[in-house]
């Protein structure tokens, strides 16, 4: 019945715009708010710099730090948190300080990683009561996290 009702060019127009219909939906790409997931970015950096600073470092780390986490320090990888745990349990160094602020941040286009880099300074004392001070610029890779969460992969 709903056929004798629809005229045969009607059929054709409804036929080619479900078609066009269809393609657009297999190549729409969702936009994610970009500024936003930004702030959420730089957000996490700074808590993560806060509790580093109040906590302590190795905490911080561990809390922050994606399961598959790739740290370099020296000349060495150190791969997944718990590789990272073991890093942070044989330092001998005491009253360590480790502040830093992103001055940049960037997100992939699908919203699931970013990167933040910008100033840190470092002092500690050595096992032999020295203090020792380094500043640089850190460069931060983050990945969100199925809960939502971000953590870091790259330190």
């Amino acid at each position: 019945m709903l056929m004798h009702m629809i005229n045969r060019p009607s059929m054709k127009a409804l036929i080619a715009f479900l078609i066009l219909g269809m393609f657009h939906a297999c190549t729409y790409e969702y936009t994610h708010d970009l500024e936003s997931i930004k702030q959420e970015v730089i957000a996490a950096e700074k808590t993560f710099a806060t509790m580093a600073a109040v906590d302590g470092v190795p905490l911080a780390f561990s809390h922050f730090a994606a399961e598959d986490v790739v740290m370099l320090r020296g000349k060495s990888l150190i791969k997944g948190k718990r590789e990272m745990k073991d890093y942070f349990a044989l330092q001998t160094l005491t009253d360590v300080k480790l502040a830093w602020e992103p001055t940049f941040v960037d997100v992939a286009a699908s919203g699931d990683m970013a990167y933040t880099y910008g100033p840190y300074t470092f002092s500690a004392k050595d096992t032999s009561g020295v203090m020792i001070a380094d500043t640089g610029y850190f460069h931060t890779v983050w990945k969100r996290q199925p809960t939502g969460e971000w953590r870091f992969v790259w330190d």
